[in-house]
């Protein structure tokens, strides 16, 4: 079993349905099948086999989906790395993965270079020559076989302690949750998917990318989200399922001349990544005339868990039911189930559910029991079996879909040489649903402005992660009984 065997069929079923549009680029699936064979060739031809780990580290352009297969054909696991990272940040990745080579987009080669050079890691730049290059090289046409177990994309997350972990998804997690996206989507070759949501998150890559490939859809791409850009996109190639995190609907809302754009193709939109205000699910509706659905998952599950079905009853402010094949429950500290209509954290089981954590077995196993898989969400579930999202146990932002840390920006506050203290805490925001806000101490006889503590971080870690709200406390960050800094009493002045 290999995800790119999708690939190879459908690119002998429907060799000349569209597979990839990026404006005026287009790629058939016999192009994708056989530029993938190409870069699986280069693989081969530089020491890389099944089993090893390859980084690509790109925007929303033809040669991911061209080295993402390339590499799965070969045998091999993907990395997928946000391509805003900065060279501290790709040496980790690469690093801890063992990967042996990173393709990165030569607009980042000043990051992404050094940064696997320090990991012991080949670099290969992507850019204009990239595909005259791959085409001097040998295709390797075949699929190399693997069991549905191993590992087939490494997807790094993390909760609030250490650094990020790499969720280890195999051949089967992947492609059962690829089948259960087409069956929830309805999608087929008539179907024109929107590809804003970047490649290298789970939410992107299985529902967009791998939902494409299996039934033969079109996935219309653009590299960096913009709703003047995307409507122009949903109205040119005549979109039939939208796919965003809800600050692309909310941008999509706002947007003054939306109503001048024929989206009248759409036929489907589904949010995911974080949770989907009421009220921007009414307004998008209602204003574009297509049916809303949110869904809820993690990269740990592949990542669709459940989902509100066009076919069911609909709560509004609710992430639905589990999806087919997988269960969820709600448990307490101890893996207990909780009480009906008590709050408890969402367990998840079923075959979309990761492998473990890559070599970090003490994690997976914290994370992991009985095949069941503990969120660090919580949640309420009505009689109906609906599940309704209220807190996160684990500390992590989600600002404008994009998971943020709060311990790997608290290393880097560390580092600088005026603070003394630093807590960073979500902020609720209109426009990205949460804001990064860092409270600090600094030390005695130091000091330091918001802009020069912002701009200390921007510097070492992804533009999208830096503390867009600084404040500063006189008296110490608040502290319990341990000397732990009790974030639930942070927030910014008023």
């Amino acid at each position: 079993m290999n995800l790119a065997e999708n690939l190879a069929r459908t690119a002998a079923s429907t060799p000349d349905q569209v597979a990839i549009r990026l404006d005026d680029l287009e790629l058939t699936y016999a192009g994708l099948d056989a530029a993938s064979a190409l870069a699986a060739g280069w693989l081969r031809e530089h020491g890389v086999g099944p089993g090893d780990r390859v980084g690509i580290m790109l925007p929303n352009i033809p040669q991911f989906p061209i080295l993402y297969y390339g590499a799965l054909r070969a045998g091999a696991a993907v990395v997928p790395m946000n391509p805003l990272f900065k060279e501290r940040e790709v040496e980790y990745y690469l690093s801890d993965s063992g990967a042996k080579v990173l393709f990165g987009w030569e607009g980042i080669a000043d990051q992404a270079q050094p940064g696997a050079e320090a990991a012991g890691a080949a670099f290969e730049v992507v850019d204009a020559g990239f595909s005259q290059k791959l085409a001097t090289y040998n295709p390797a046409p075949d699929v190399v076989e693997r069991a549905p177990d191993d590992t087939a994309v490494l997807l790094y997350t993390s909760g609030t302690t250490g650094k990020p972990k790499g969720a280890e998804l195999t051949h089967s997690n992947l492609g059962s949750n690829v089948a259960t996206c087409v069956a929830l989507f309805d999608g087929g070759p008539g179907d024109v998917i929107f590809g804003g949501l970047p490649l290298f998150h789970s939410f992107g890559q299985t529902c967009g990318l791998n939902s494409a490939v299996a039934c033969g859809a079109t996935l219309t791409m653009i590299p960096r989200f913009e709703p003047h850009k995307a409507l122009e996109v949903l109205q040119r190639d005549k979109v039939t399922i939208m796919q965003g995190v809800p600050t692309m609907y909310v941008a999509l809302l706002q947007d003054p001349a939306h109503k001048d754009y024929d989206v009248s193709t759409l036929r489907l939109a589904v949010s995911g990544g974080a949770s989907l205000p009421v009220e921007v699910l009414r307004g998008f509706e209602k204003e574009f005339g297509v049916i809303l659905l949110e869904g809820y998952g993690l990269s740990e599950t592949s990542p669709v868990a459940s989902f509100n079905h066009a076919d069911r009853e609909r709560k509004a402010g609710s992430i639905g039911t589990p999806v087919r094949d997988v269960e969820m429950r709600l448990i307490d500290a101890d893996w207990n189930d909780t009480p009906d209509g008590e709050i408890g954290e969402i367990a998840i089981k079923g075959p979309n559910v990761m492998k473990g954590y890559w070599n970090r077995p003490d994690a997976t196993t914290e994370a992991i029991k009985d095949s069941w898989f503990r969120t660090g969400d919580l949640a309420k579930r009505d009689e109906d079996g609906y599940y309704f999202i209220v807190d996160r146990a684990k500390d992590m932002i989600i600002r404008g879909g994009y998971n943020v840390y709060p311990r790997e920006v608290e290393e880097v506050l560390y580092e600088h040489p005026a603070v003394a203290e630093a807590a960073v805490v979500g902020v609720p925001d209109a426009e990205y649903g949460e804001e990064i806000g860092a409270a600090i101490t600094l030390k005695a006889g130091a000091s330091a402005t918001a802009a020069e503590i912002q701009e200390f971080v921007k510097e070492r870690i992804a533009a999208y992660k830096y503390p867009r709200i600084v404040w500063f406390l006189d008296e110490g960050l608040p502290k319990g009984p341990t000397g732990k800094i009790l974030k639930r009493e942070i927030s910014p002045p008023a």
